[in-house]
């Protein structure tokens, strides 16, 4: 939920503890916002921003080269998430790529990789790399495509809008069983990048391999985050946006937000739940299920940052003649669910808590339900519905709506 501000030194109605309070995960698609405290979501694609909107979208690991049987395709996945980003109504001010654009390091992928984002209607395109970008003569090839007004091995940042980017490398000395490194010439300079910035800037970073420590026996965290972090906490909004572990993860810590994105190549398995990471194969109709885009928009004023992962297609079964959600864990599940158009749904609540049901476009809205009570909806026409708790707006769902055959 929205927290009130505190402490607002520019008065410029931002929440500082709180920028990433109000967001939507798991492909949901729903963009949220925060107006007058109250959260609001928007179904990405649909509606225009407001006036001073800054919106940019992150993709990664793209592994252009890959063509195992976990997605012998990944060109095509790649370009499917390209479609999602030009579908919007209005372009992103600019793309981020998290690193493993290609597979091997090799001039075809990055040519490939480079045409196919090419075609994004954005208005700029900035990268980091990730370890299968520099396998080759210490990442040179990378640094001559991608490294255009960068400093050392890749790392960068800028303003727009307010807002400060920096862009970080922590896969040029990785170590057998290691973490990533982002290391002593870089963190000097991060320190000196930060220094004379107001505590009130809202600060966005992104890197290949998450600065937290997510799984250290898969090497999925950064050795030396802690002390880039360090310099980052006397901000009052700071998110940190990686990828590298092809899949959505969230972490708040104070006024930190980490989030990884999924991979638009290939997923891998959830930390610990297989004997080592990599490729992971699924049926071939729930890949691009699991693959997908991250949206984030941020809003000058009374707004905060809302950050969207959209995937390529929703993931669900064949359209069932009713459904049945169950609300529990502070979760919708299914997540997504395709009905039959006339079928009637019933979401039953199964937390010791109240949650509710609301649409995003405000078509339907229960009552406050509590433990073990109901909620049923019959929905006529063929359509995508999203909706959510709004009593605890990360709380997302969408149903899929399709004409019987």
């Amino acid at each position: 939920m929205a927290r009130h501000i505190t402490h607002n030194l520019e008065k410029d109605g931002i929440d500082r503890r709180g920028f990433l309070e109000c967001m939507a995960w798991a492909g949901t698609g729903v963009l949220w916002t925060l107006a007058g405290g109250t959260a609001r979501g928007q179904m990405a694609g649909h509606g225009k921003p407001a006036k001073g909107d800054l919106s940019f979208v992150q993709i990664s690991d793209s592994h252009i080269g890959f063509n195992k049987e976990a997605n012998p395709d990944v060109k095509s996945t790649l370009e499917a998430a390209v479609a999602k980003i030009n579908a919007m109504p209005e372009p992103p001010a600019f793309l981020v790529h998290t690193g493993d654009i290609g597979h091997l390091s090799k001039p075809e992928e990055f040519d490939t990789a480079s045409s196919i984002l090419a075609t994004v209607r954005t208005g700029d395109r900035f990268y980091v790399p990730g370890e299968h970008d520099v396998l080759t003569d210490n990442g040179k090839p990378y640094l001559e495509r991608y490294g255009k007004n960068t400093r050392g091995s890749g790392w960068f940042s800028f303003d727009m809008k307010g807002v400060h980017f920096i862009g970080l490398v922590n896969v040029m000395d990785l170590k057998p069983g290691g973490l990533g490194t982002i290391g002593k010439e870089q963190l000097e300079w991060l320190e000196k990048d930060l220094k004379h910035r107001s505590a009130s800037t809202p600060v966005v970073v992104f890197a290949h391999v998450p600065l937290w420590t997510v799984y250290p026996d898969w090497g999925w965290g950064t050795e030396d985050g802690a002390q880039a972090l360090g310099y980052l906490k006397r901000f009052g909004s700071v998110t940190v946006l990686n990828g590298h572990i092809h899949q959505t993860m969230q972490k708040v810590e104070g006024h930190v937000t980490f989030h990884t994105a999924c991979s638009t190549a290939f997923p891998q398995p959830k930390p610990g739940a297989a004997p080592s990471p990599g490729p992971m194969k699924v049926p071939a109709e729930q890949l691009r299920g699991m693959l997908g885009l991250t949206s984030v928009r941020y809003v000058a004023g009374s707004h905060s940052l809302a950050v969207v992962d959209t995937t390529l297609e929703p993931q669900m079964g064949s359209t069932a003649p009713t459904g049945a959600v169950n609300i529990e864990n502070f979760s919708f599940s299914p997540n997504v669910a395709a009905i039959a158009a006339g079928a009637e749904v019933t979401w039953t609540n199964h937390d010791d808590i109240p949650h509710n049901v609301v649409a995003t476009d405000n078509s339907f809205h229960s009552p406050a339900l509590d433990t073990g009570e109901k909620f049923s909806r019959r929905f006529e026409t063929a359509g995508e519905y999203g909706y959510y708790c709004s009593l605890h707006p990360k709380m997302t769902g969408k149903l899929v709506v399709r004409t019987q055959e």
